[in-house]
């Protein structure tokens, strides 16, 4: 078997800007932030590392190991984080008073309109600047959305749950 005939694998040098791959993390307002955030690893010791070893090294390609580290821990946190949110979402919705969780979809629905708005004017920066404000508004958007999703479910739900009152009105079958 000739060694130069089998496919070489490049070796890919992770920099900073690869820890902007996927959405990024999402934003925990601070009535639920306890709630939400408890129990979850943080990646705080991970992220102390990477920067000592950018501080020691000065260049990322030496420090390779603690690049993936933190990029698989931050991505296994988000994920975790944004499930927690939508939960919080959802039991919000099915557990608050109708009024006060319909007063919330509202504000919610406003925030998806403004963020809209934003990454509609973002899209005319250029550059490197432009790119982050869209990658950050982007997925800004992304989990106000599914959080408003997640409350409307939870409304839809308890309009299910509740016993439905009889009416003395007449009825009318076709």
């Amino acid at each position: 078997m000739d060694v130069d005939s089998q496919p070489t694998m490049e070796e890919t040098i992770l920099v900073g800007d690869d820890l902007m791959m996927g959405p990024p993390s999402p934003l925990i307002p601070p009535e639920i932030a306890s709630h939400v955030f408890e129990g979850v690893d943080l990646c705080d010791g991970l992220m102390r590392n990477l920067f000592l070893c950018l501080q020691v090294n000065d260049i990322e390609p030496f420090c390779q190991d603690e690049i993936v580290m933190y990029r698989q821990c931050a991505e296994r946190r988000d994920k975790e984080l944004r499930q927690r949110l939508q939960d919080s979402e959802h039991k919000l919705g099915s557990s608050m008073p109708l009024d006060q969780a319909k007063e919330r979809a509202a504000q919610l629905e406003s925030k998806v309109t403004t963020l809209e708005r934003r990454v509609i004017l973002a899209s005319g920066i250029e550059g490197m600047d432009g790119f982050r404000q869209r990658w950050s508004l982007h997925g800004r958007l992304t989990d106000t959305r599914n959080c408003l999703e997640s409350l409307k479910q939870g409304i839809d739900k308890r309009g299910k749950d509740e016993p439905v009152q009889s009416s003395t009105t007449r009825r009318w079958f076709f």
